[in-house]
């Protein structure tokens, strides 16, 4: 993965979600952030958020809310928000 692209890939990294549940914190402006989340029945508690962007998809104008953060078990995570669908979902 190269600045947050899939190798080979000129499409967005979104093109490939796999839908989680997520605990998240809505502070005083209701940005929601992340908190923890499950994936693959495993439990990862945030530790930091790296990266908070904002994409746009080029063929239907839908914003999706990006989280690239630090998890519980050490590993690097990118976590997304569709603000249309309010869906949440791990990017593979």
């Amino acid at each position: 993965m190269e600045n947050g692209r899939l190798k080979g890939s000129k499409s967005s990294i979104l093109n490939q979600p796999l839908k989680i549940g997520v605990v998240a914190y809505s502070g005083y402006r209701g940005e929601e952030t992340p908190r923890s989340f499950r994936v693959h029945g495993k439990r990862i508690d945030v530790i930091e958020v790296l990266e908070v962007r904002m994409e746009e998809d080029s063929e239907n104008r839908t914003r999706k809310r990006v989280f690239r953060i630090k998890g519980s078990d050490g590993s690097f995570h990118t976590l997304g928000y569709d603000e249309e669908a309010k869906e949440r979902f791990y990017v593979i």
